[in-house]
């Protein structure tokens, strides 16, 4: 019993020396906000809703609603200085420890990644096959991929299971030593790959048509349409509700500037988003291809849009999958965290013990996302409609994240004491800036939320 107890403190003690520096806690972050939403969703939501039209809507909609509920996970990761399930539980008044199930929204940052690696997998083997092939007509990209993806699952079971043990390599190694280290090598890496592309894009005549339309604001086309979108956007892109942001805030250094760090960390983040766009349509403009959005674009259009430019062509390409190959493993190390962080102080667990668990979840479940794409099989994965990965995915950005934002504007807005949210944000923000804010966590962003959400259910 007293060996027990002694291992547990053990663990507690290093949880608690194990935090991040102000610079991993920014690209820690910024590393999972900035995904593969980037490469292909971001740059085509701007380019449909008005150009920079749309890009000043979404800020507008970041800083006001997203980062309301930043802020409101940074204050219960913060003041609690634990795991998601254990900061509502430790936060709220007595005889109200029911907030606890609030934090197990974190169950859908495992639900992502169960997917998320199977689709950094795809981006594996795009990165070893575009070295010494690309496909040089649309026609034979799309067999490629069409095989790839419905028929050969030995392929995808292969990569997948690559991405899969090196992201619990990574998060085995903890905050310090595991999430922030690679953070600090794969986002200024990422930023360098996109800046030699940038600079070659330069060069070619798409860039102009390019730099038109994500740059060039065209208020007609904004619609109410448009606000959601933005909306929605400005909210998923910020990793928030599934306790990420909640689990890091609380290996957060004392001494961090919460505002201005948040600020660095969504402009970073549109930055990205901002550099992938340009960097991509100007591939499809050069060559005279369609945008279009998600796997298409990026799987099938893109490397024979690469072929074109012969040896130069592979470089590239290699260099665009390399960069989405580092946006994703930083997203989904993120999604792992949560979770660890609770087994580890609920039940003491050591790091790799809990990881042990939660992988052989995620990876039976990234197994079958696999197989419900698979002809002859995926058939006998189908729910409601949707295959087993479409489930997955809904169930996650749907339902699960707009739950987990909605308790936390409540929970900070009604439940923890006004005083200690001030105290712990006032040295950052003048009093009308916080009262600013404490209305917006409130009133607006739950409200908002719940718009996005039965727009989306709609939908």
């Amino acid at each position: 019993m007293l060996a027990s107890l002694l291992k547990f403190q053990i663990l507690r003690l290093n949880l608690a020396q194990d935090k991040f520096s102000k610079i991993g806690f920014i690209l820690a972050v910024a590393g999972s906000a900035v995904g593969l939403g980037n490469a292909w969703k971001f740059p085509y939501l701007v380019g449909q809703n008005g150009g920079s039209a749309f890009v000043l809507l979404y800020l507008f909609m970041t800083f006001f609603i997203g980062l309301a509920i930043f802020f409101g996970e940074i204050a219960i990761g913060k003041l609690s200085e634990s795991d998601p399930v254990n900061a509502f539980k430790k936060l709220a008044p007595k005889r109200k420890e029911a907030w606890k199930f609030a934090g197990f929204t974190m169950i859908g940052a495992i639900i992502i990644a169960s997917f998320y690696t199977v689709i950094i997998g795809w981006i594996l083997k795009y990165a070893v096959m575009v070295i010494t092939e690309l496909p040089k007509d649309v026609e034979a990209s799309e067999k490629i991929f069409g095989s790839f993806y419905a028929n050969d699952a030995a392929s995808q079971i292969f990569y997948f299971t690559i991405v899969f043990f090196l992201c619990i390599f990574i998060v085995s190694k903890g905050i310090k030593s595991g999430i922030e280290r690679v953070n600090v090598w794969m986002m200024p890496s990422l930023l360098i790959l996109l800046i030699i592309m940038l600079s070659y894009s330069f060069t070619m005549d798409g860039f102009v048509q390019s730099a038109k339309f994500l740059l060039v604001p065209d208020f007609s086309k904004l619609g109410v349409s448009s606000i959601l979108t933005a909306l929605g956007l400005a909210f998923f892109t910020l990793s928030l509700g599934v306790g990420v942001i909640i689990v890091y805030s609380a290996s957060l250094p004392d001494n961090t500037n919460l505002v201005s760090s948040s600020i660095i960390i969504v402009v970073i983040n549109v930055v990205m988003g901002i550099l992938m766009g340009l960097v991509i349509f100007t591939f499809v403009f050069e060559f005279g291809a369609t945008p279009s959005q998600g796997v298409g674009l990026v799987f099938i259009s893109l490397p024979t849009l690469f072929a074109k430019l012969g040896t130069l062509g592979h470089v590239l390409a290699f260099a665009f999958f390399s960069a989405l190959l580092f946006a994703g493993i930083t997203s989904a190390i993120s999604m792992l965290e949560p979770f660890t962080h609770y087994l580890i102080r609920e039940f003491g667990f050591s790091r790799k013990k809990a990881l042990a668990l939660i992988g052989a979840f995620i990876y039976c479940m990234g197994i079958l996302c696999i197989l419900s794409s698979i002809e002859g099989v995926k058939e006998n994965l189908v729910f409601f409609g949707k295959s087993f990965f479409d489930c997955l995915d809904f169930l996650s950005s749907n339902i699960i994240m707009p739950i987990g934002g909605i308790t936390v504007s409540i929970f900070v807005g009604f439940v923890i004491k006004k005083d200690a949210l001030y105290i712990l944000f006032g040295p950052y923000m003048s009093r009308a800036v916080f009262e600013i804010w404490y209305f917006m966590i409130r009133f607006v962003a739950p409200i908002s939320i719940v718009i996005i959400t039965i727009n989306a259910l709609r939908g």
